[in-house]
This record gives C-alpha cells, structure tokens and sequence, in this order.
C-alpha cells in the first residue's frame, strides 16, 4: 500500500490547499495533519509544511507554530529519516523547531516582497528534485514574503557550505539573505526547507512548472 503524503495545518495557514492540490497533481495522495493532534509517522512518505500566516505571524513568524502539539510527530518523523520539507512559514517552523539551523527575519528593505525569481541548486536533494535537478541548474520559482531574509552566525553558514547543506541560493538576492541562501537542508539531508513556492509553479500557465518536480520526485519515498 503506497504511503500518504502528510501536509500539516496550523490557523492561518494560507497555502495549505496549493500544497495539497499540488501533491495531488502529481498523482501521489495527501492527508491533512491537525496542528493540535499527534500521529503515527510511519503513515507518511514525507511531510510538507506549507506556507502562510501561521497563528498570525504573532510574536515572530512560525514560534507560535513551533510549539504545536503535531510538531512532536514532525520531529520524531525527521529523526528517522522521513522526508520533511517547509515551503516559506514552513521554512520558518523548521528553523523555529531547529530542525533546521539558521533564522528568517525582516526582509533588509522592511517591505513584503512578492515576485519571480532565479535559483540556483547548489546541492540537489534526492527527495525534492531527485535525479532531475542538479548541482548549478537553474529554476524560476515565486515568493511572497516579509520576513525571508536568512540569518545564521558565520561559523553556522560555514558549516552548511562544508556540509553541502545550502540547497538553494539566489541568482538576484530579493531580501538581504546572507549568502544569498534560499533554501538549506539538515545534515541527513532528509529536511529541507525553502523560500520560495513551488506549488506556485506547476504548469507553464502559472510563469513555471518548474516546481513540480519538487513534488513528483517523492513517488521513490511511498
């Protein structure tokens, strides 16, 4: 029996139904996941966290999220091994959770940036992309954020590039992220957050279909 693809709800998320048509485009199959309920991860090919407001971006983006109940089974989920993915205040929670190193602040003009960019994969990740996208490709994908501009110490971001950690970068840096970073992933690589919205870019109507990969990849993991 082919395993579901878990995408987890918090009040306020907005993108939580692109993610779940996504998935569904794809052929693969999603089930929500409730912020205040555990579950048995062994159910789940891979976990996504969407985008949006979570409880209002109140306190700092993703905190409020970050302590969730689900988030429990979200960890327990990482640590072995299960593909877990966080698109924008996805992003956000995991790095919340340090499930991912490094933060989100303020954008470095102070404004919501809403565009299409140019990325670069500087390590590709099996799970999101697979075999089809490699090291110095480059993909469109859009954002929509106020608080996207990625922060972490020097010695931590030195790490991620020794680790072959930094998944994504831009080609044009919109929001003042250090190294120009876009997307990174854990040292296991099975968790990997980002930016950017892939659900966003599924059929060349949209601008890309560019990030449907992102999701199709994951038929190897169910």
């Amino acid at each position: 029996m082919r395993k579901k693809i878990g995408v987890v709800r918090f009040p306020g998320t907005n993108c939580d139904r692109d993610v779940f048509e996504a998935i569904q485009m794809v052929g693969l199959t999603p089930e929500w996941l409730w912020h205040l309920d555990h579950f048995e991860e062994s159910k789940y090919g891979a976990l996504i966290l969407p985008g949006g407001f979570s409880f209002g971006d109140y306190l700092r983006a993703g905190a409020l999220a970050a302590r969730s109940p689900v988030m429990d089974s979200v960890r327990s989920a990482a640590n072995k091994n299960v593909p877990v993915l966080g698109i924008c205040n996805g992003f956000q929670i995991l790095c919340e959770t340090h499930l991912l190193p490094g933060a989100l602040v303020k954008n470095e003009s102070l404004k919501f940036n809403d565009n299409w960019v140019k990325l670069i994969i500087q390590n590709p990740n099996v799970a999101f992309g697979g075999d089809v996208y490699h090291k110095n490709d480059e993909i469109n994908l859009p954002i929509a954020h106020g608080e996207g501009r990625f922060y972490a110490s020097k010695d931590e971001i030195k790490k991620l590039w020794d680790n072959n950690q930094v998944w994504l970068t831009y080609k044009n840096n919109p929001n003042g992220s250090l190294d120009s970073i876009a997307g990174i992933m854990n040292k296991n690589k099975n968790v990997v957050g980002l930016m950017p919205h892939p659900e966003r870019a599924l059929a060349p109507w949209m601008g890309s279909e560019q990030g449907r990969l992102i999701f199709k990849s994951l038929e190897a993991f169910i």
